[in-house]
């Protein structure tokens, strides 16, 4: 089991609101394969956080998020239930990559991006 991260620590980088579309496929709690349609609430240069996933999942297992011509492998690091069959869950990345979400890594880490489609996306759901 890995230490505990304070608050603090867990929040070096920036959140960038973005509800984007993605795929999330790994294998539920009772091991079966599945693939759920998605979508992000916030991302980071190392993880997101994901809603509208529809089977139950155990900290520590290992997705794939599929966002346009991206795969990318996550942790799950915790689990929301939001109703009987829907959850929200954090993922951090098991590898870094250099353009998650099609950004640069540094893009998301140092401070909110002010162009690029995330945030294009970001400022305009703040105006809605």
């Amino acid at each position: 089991m890995q230490p505990s991260i304070s608050g603090t620590e867990r929040r070096n980088l920036n959140r960038v609101r973005a509800v984007l579309p993605v795929r999330v496929r790994g294998t539920d709690e009772e091991g079966r394969p599945f693939e759920d349609i998605a979508h992000t609430l916030d991302i980071t240069a190392t993880g997101s956080r994901v809603a509208a996933i529809h089977h139950r999942l155990r900290v520590e297992d290992h997705v794939t998020v599929v966002y346009r011509q991206w795969r990318m492998e996550f942790s799950v690091v915790w689990i929301k239930a939001i109703g009987k069959h829907e959850f929200q869950v954090g993922l951090q990345t098991v590898s870094q990559q250099t353009d998650a979400w099609g950004l640069k890594a540094s893009d998301l880490g140092a401070h909110v991006p002010h162009s690029g489609s995330v945030a294009k996306l970001a400022e305009g759901r703040e105006a809605l």
